[in-house]
């Protein structure tokens, strides 16, 4: 089954994309394809999932020279995940539902009244996204949970007691340092949020992604454990509440009300608190909308309470409020003990009242008779302030998470932080010391109508325990779906019809019911704040590590954080919990130690990433460097930790092998180079034509210490790397087989441009070179005494060079082996970039004009992720577009270059939604964190010069291309025969006029306006015959005519995700 709809897929997909294969025969192609089909099925059943990956790529190969694979790899990944097998997170370039949306621009707008052709798969896709439920909004999502989290009852019971104790200095000093706490961590979570998708699990799923399965497991589990006590220890607080209103007094005396009618006892509230855990287990079961419905009621009611709070102390007029009889009376052993005052004073704003509560006066709490502190009143008060994460529970089922986390978590936690203190100031104003430290319900006998705060009371604490529940099932079912527990968890992944998770419900709630036999809220007041302090510490954790990798793909859009704000936040939360208990503390972090050690060795090898690779990495580099001249040994220690199997699109980063002919044309390109290589491996190459066996000695040793000089003269962290060959395609074979160590090796190959422009020298003229300096204002003179001498050959074309080359103008190497080393990276999976007009780039004097022009962005980078060559292949998120993308980005986030302007042109052609396909590129660049400008470009007049339209290939023999290939390739056997049918970019480089070509270039010239700093376009693969190199080399030379500094990029590897 999964076969028949994978090669159904396949061709709709390809026949609807690719106009020259519905022209021709594909047959042949097609039971090639349905073969290579049948094989990964067989392999899928058999979880061969390595060997799977690698025939996906295969059936990719055959339209990856027309650019279409990527519509190829979609059609594959939605038939293998149902058949069992999913994708690693290593292997895709984006998320699918990324891919789709984007790719539905590329379809042509029907005619009037005419409805679009049905695409193969569209019926399964439509019918899936009406399966979903209805996603959460901001609002009820994550602001009503964090606000009804973080209120809880500490707004009602606790504010009287904290400034009756601690005063209303220290009381506001409390808040301050018990929210910067808070904001630390919010701005942790605001930063990961906001790095890509978000799925189910909230906190683990971003430690988990982060840091890796061993830490996310742990602290999931802790997580979890806390959510399902938090529970337990709400639905006791509610209990409580209900006995004290309803209940009859365990001690035997006689009911004050005619209320207290509930019978009282241990297995009594056992049975009040069973009860309200099961309301709260059927509103969890029937999934997260009817979850946010009922949380909505109880928020209004909730702001109703609140509203009559502040307006009664307006309202009411001064009173005398008699003191519970616990409060009155505390007696001792011996049945004697101090009398306590048996009323309080409600004097309405007074000015007395206010300076008698400014100042702290800790005294016994009468509910447990412990003298209080500052520390202690502080631990009760962060209590009801660790509901932050309320929302981020919530992640599976938001709308946008990203969007929704960061805004709704800092909207509550400011709205909280407000009410908290203006309620304390209104206390302060009006509510003497006694009756704050010997009735902590004085709100209730206050309020304008007495049960409303019981109302309040009741509400907020079956919301927190509801909001608790399912967060906790959320986090066991995405715990479950990773499978770091193996089978113990599998049955938590089950879920219903509309996605709610109902086993991690049922399991949640069953063991919050036996937390419930503790039967004491005090018991786990202090071990549930201990854990959510744990968890928020991991996820500051967790930002610090991807702060410090500075790998390219950790660019939230959310940037109000730094690695000291996460310092912050975990040294806040280690000191808070200490403070509440620091045997607690120590228990919770052994615990969640073993509980690391047990997934490190249980649990398998995920496909996450691992964020110590990147460390390891950015401590290697910069070990290296600083130790190049010294000895190895640390470096070498951490060599031996990086692990190449464990590299992950998420912690990719650049690392560049430059090829350099001679340093002296090339500062430019050097120094730009530098600046886009964002904490990689920067290499400068060089080949030196030549045969040891021929020479006494090897002629490059002399040369490294020039080499090494110009390094540190253009202030640069570069290697250098030179190699003696007979030819230059042989040298760069070399240099990119042995560069690098262990898991540092190029993965980019730089080249300059192949043309007959001269170099010219900036090394010897000190006006040419004062760019090299960090202060341009420097005198030539100092320049000229500083400048070290260099030791490298005269450049082509000057007076006192001989040498004319093998080619008679000067250069060693010629077109036809320049576009062959391009091919050799291309087969070595090593991104390639060509890099033309560099020779007069000076950096210092570009991006020096931001400040000429006051800062309006007088910068720009130009990208045209688009292959150019073939207007059919129009799309954005193949491999080689993203790649592209990726560079200018990477360009855009260093320091000097984070003023400049990305500037993304959109080619379309009449009859296409230029509104749609600008959108769905702008979403395209949201999902990948970008910042650029979106410019359609109409080339209409340019593609009809374009062969394909002009009906000039369908006149061809088809038999042309296939008797070329024969003979270029003698013993070909049928199946590679009908692959360059698929393939036609070959007869693409032949067709190509140069009309069209310099159509183009004056399209890019004319277009972008002001003319920007540097260009980044797109770098067509070279054709598969080795005969038509010049003329592709011709072709790249036309499109980018006098275009100034150009980078031609083609990418082959996944360099980008949106996932976390």
């Amino acid at each position: 089954m999964a076969c028949s709809r994978l090669l159904l897929l396949l061709i709709g997909v390809i026949s609807s994309h690719l106009p020259e294969v519905q022209a021709r025969p594909t047959q042949l192609w097609c039971d090639y394809m349905e073969g290579r089909i049948k094989l990964i099925e067989a392999k899928m059943l058999q979880q061969k999932h390595a060997e799977v990956v690698g025939d996906l790529r295969m059936c990719q190969d055959g339209v990856q020279q027309g650019d279409k694979s990527h519509h190829v790899t979609i059609a594959l990944s939605e038939v293998v995940k149902p058949a069992g097998f999913t994708m690693t997170e290593r292997t895709p370039l984006l998320h699918y539902r990324l891919s789709a949306s984007v790719n539905e621009s590329e379809l042509r707008s029907p005619p009037g009244g005419q409805a679009l052709q049905q695409q193969p798969g569209a019926p399964r896709q439509r019918s899936a996204h009406q399966r979903q439920p209805k996603k959460l909004s901001i609002f009820v999502g994550v602001v009503i949970p964090t606000l009804l989290s973080m209120f809880s009852v500490v707004v009602f019971l606790r504010i009287g007691f904290v400034v009756g104790q601690a005063g209303l200095y220290q009381g506001i000093a409390m808040f301050l340092v018990a929210y910067f706490i808070i904001c630390m961590t919010v701005l942790s979570v605001c930063a990961i949020s906001t790095n890509g998708a978000l799925d189910a699990g909230g906190a683990y799923y971003m430690i988990s992604r982060a840091l890796g399965p061993e830490f996310g497991g742990s602290i999931g589990i802790m997580f979890f454990l806390a959510n399902v006590c938090g529970s337990a220890l709400y639905v006791l607080g509610l209990v409580e509440a209900i006995v004290a209103t309803f209940g009859v007094p365990e001690d035997g005396t006689l009911a004050t009300s005619s209320y207290q009618v509930l019978p009282s006892g241990y297995w009594w509230s056992l049975l009040y608190a069973t009860a309200i855990a099961l309301l709260c287990l059927l509103v969890c079961l029937v999934g997260a909308h009817i979850y946010a419905k009922a949380t909505f009621l109880i928020f209004l009611v909730v702001m109703f309470v609140l509203g009559t709070i502040f307006i009664s102390f307006f309202a009411v007029h001064p009173r005398t409020i008699v003191l519970p009889s616990s409060a009155s009376f505390n007696p001792t052993a011996n049945g004697t003990g101090p009398v306590f005052p048996t009323t309080g004073n409600f004097t309405g704003f007074k000015l007395d009242t206010l300076l008698g509560n400014l100042r702290a006066d800790y005294t016994v709490d009468y509910t447990t008779g412990t003298m209080m502190t500052f520390a202690t009143v502080f631990a009760v008060m962060f209590n009801g302030c660790t509901g932050i994460m309320a929302g981020s529970n919530m992640s599976g089922d938001l709308k946008n998470p990203s969007y929704s986390i960061p805004r709704g978590t800092i909207t509550a936690v400011i709205f909280t932080f407000i009410i908290y203190n203006v309620l304390s100031v209104l206390v302060a104003c009006s509510c003497d010391r006694v009756l704050l430290q010997r009735d902590y319900s004085f709100l209730r006998d206050i309020n304008i109508w007495h049960p409303f705060v019981t109302v309040g009371v009741y509400s907020s604490t079956l919301s927190a325990a509801m909001s608790n529940l399912i967060g906790a099932s959320r986090i066991l079912y995405a715990l479950a779906r990773d499978d770091l527990f193996g089978k113990a968890l599998s049955p938590a992944k089950k879920t219903s019809h509309s996605g709610n998770p109902w086993v991690s419900v049922l399991i949640s709630w069953f063991l919050v019911q036996l937390v419930l036999f503790s039967g004491k809220l005090n018991t786990i007041a202090s071990i549930v704040t201990i854990f959510f302090l744990l968890v928020y510490a991991a996820v500051d954790l967790a930002c610090l590590a991807l702060e410090w990798a500075s790998a390219p793909n950790f660019r939230p859009t959310f940037r109000y954080f730094t690695w000291h704000t996460c310092v912050l936040g975990i040294v806040g939360c280690a000191v808070m919990m200490f403070l509440i208990n620091a045997i607690y503390a120590s228990a919770s972090i052994a615990f969640m130690l073993l509980l690391l050690l047990l997934i490190h060795y249980l649990s398998p090898t995920s496909s996450w990433g691992y964020i110590s690779q990147a460390l390891i990495f950015h401590q290697v580099r910069s070990t290296f460097w600083k130790q190049r001249k010294q000895s190895h040994h640390k470096v070498r220690k951490y060599l031996l930790m990086l692990d190449v199997r464990k590299d992950h699109v998420k912690f990719w980063r650049p690392q560049v092998l430059l090829m350099v002919s001679n340093p002296r044309s090339s500062v430019g390109l050097i120094q730009f180079i530098n600046d886009i290589k964002k904490s990689g491996l920067y290499v400068l190459g060089h080949v030196q034509l030549g045969d040891l066996n021929t020479l006494p000695s090897d002629p490059l040793q002399s040369q490294y210490d020039s080499w090494l000089s110009l390094v540190d003269h253009l202030n640069i962290k570069a290697f250098v790397n030179l190699t003696l060959a007979d030819s230059v395609r042989h040298g760069v074979q070399h240099l990119l087989f042995i560069s690098g160590l262990g898991g540092m090796r190029p993965n980019t190959l730089v080249l300059g441009f192949y043309d007959d422009c001269l170099p010219k020298d900036k090394l010897i003229d000190p006006s040419l070179s004062t760019s090299q300096f960090t202060d341009p204002s420097g005198s030539l003179q100092e320049f000229e005494q500083q400048a070290p001498l260099f030791h490298f050959a005269s450049l082509r074309g000057s007076s006192d060079r001989q040498d004319f080359g093998e080619f008679g103008d000067g250069k060693v190497l010629g077109s036809q082996e320049y576009v062959a080393i391009i091919a050799d990276a291309m087969k070595m999976l090593k991104n390639v970039v060509l890099a033309r007009y560099f020779n007069n780039f000076d950096r210092a004097k570009v991006l020096s004009l931001p400040s000429t022009f006051a800062g309006k962005g007088a910068v720009y980078v130009d990208v045209w992720p688009v292959n150019l060559l073939r207007p059919d292949s129009s799309s954005y998120v193949d491999t080689c577009s993203l790649f592209l993308l990726q560079l200018a980005c990477i360009l855009n986030m260093v320091r000097s270059w984070r003023k400049a302007t990305l500037r993304l042109f959109l080619c379309v052609e009449e009859g296409r939604s230029v509104r749609g396909s600008e959108d769905k590129l702008g979403q395209l660049l949201k999902e990948l964190r970008i910042k650029a400008q979106v410019y359609p470009v109409p080339w209409d007049q340019q593609v009809a010069l374009h062969w394909q339209r002009q009906g000039e290939w369908g006149k061809k023999q088809p038999s042309q291309s296939s008797d070329t290939t024969n003979e270029e390739k003698p013993g070909v056997d049928v199946e590679d025969n009908e692959d360059d049918y698929v393939n036609s970019f070959p007869s693409n480089t032949t067709r190509l006029s140069d009309e069209y070509l310099s159509a183009v270039n004056k399209l890019i010239r004319e277009t972008a306006q002001p003319a920007p700093a540097v260009r980044f376009l797109y770098l067509p693969r070279p054709p598969a015959d080795t005969r038509r190199y010049t003329t592709y080399l011709h072709q790249l030379e036309l499109l980018t005519q006098d275009l100034g500094p150009t980078l031609l990029i083609h990418g082959v590897t996944p360099v980008i995700t949106t996932d976390l």
